[in-house]
């Protein structure tokens, strides 16, 4: 019994160790990361990219995309909306080598699902009252989802199940003059 207490206890200490080791050498990989030049994380989106500007998707800067991601997916949305939260833009099957989305673009080969304005494309902040949050959250998929035009953030995220190889996002603010 002492054989297998000490064996055990071996085994106990030893977990930590390999977890550590487990986590450096993924550290040491790239990481999924989205920016962008328009404005810095928890910083104000500008005006042009927004209800009372130009209405048009700000650029966004994608690096350390997984080995084996066969597509991305962006989703961006604001969790202070006064009925819960509000989807902006719903996109997928953003081809894994994109480095970037250009300000008012989507990439080539990207489909658009349904935001909550009911409408297949870039829909930008326009809160009501207060600062809002919004949320740009990129997902890396080992799989490229077979969606039809009005998917809305929810059946993509049902898609996106057991999926996600690596996600990331960037929170941009804005309040109304």
């Amino acid at each position: 019994m002492r054989c297998k207490a000490g064996f055990a206890m071996f085994i106990l200490s030893a977990f930590p160790l390999a977890l550590y080791f487990h986590f450096t050498e993924a550290g040491a990989m790239s990481t999924l990361t989205i920016a962008s030049p328009a404005f810095k994380h928890n910083e104000s989106i500008p005006e042009k990219y927004t209800c009372d500007g130009a209405d048009v998707n700000p650029p966004l800067v994608i690096e350390g995309v997984p080995p084996g991601a066969k597509s991305l997916a962006l989703i961006v949305d604001d969790p202070d909306a006064p009925r819960g939260t509000w989807v902006h833009w719903v996109v997928w099957n953003i081809d894994p080598k994109t480095k970037e989305i250009k300000e008012n673009s989507v990439p080539a080969g990207a489909k658009q699902g349904m935001n909550d304005f009911r409408s297949r494309n870039y829909g930008g902040p326009c809160p009501p009252s207060g600062t809002h949050r919004y949320f740009f959250k990129l997902y890396a998929l080992d799989t490229a989802p077979d969606l039809g035009p009005d998917t809305t953030k929810a059946v993509l995220e049902k898609a996106m199940m057991g999926h996600i190889l690596a996600q990331a996002e960037i929170i941009g603010l804005y309040r109304r003059k």
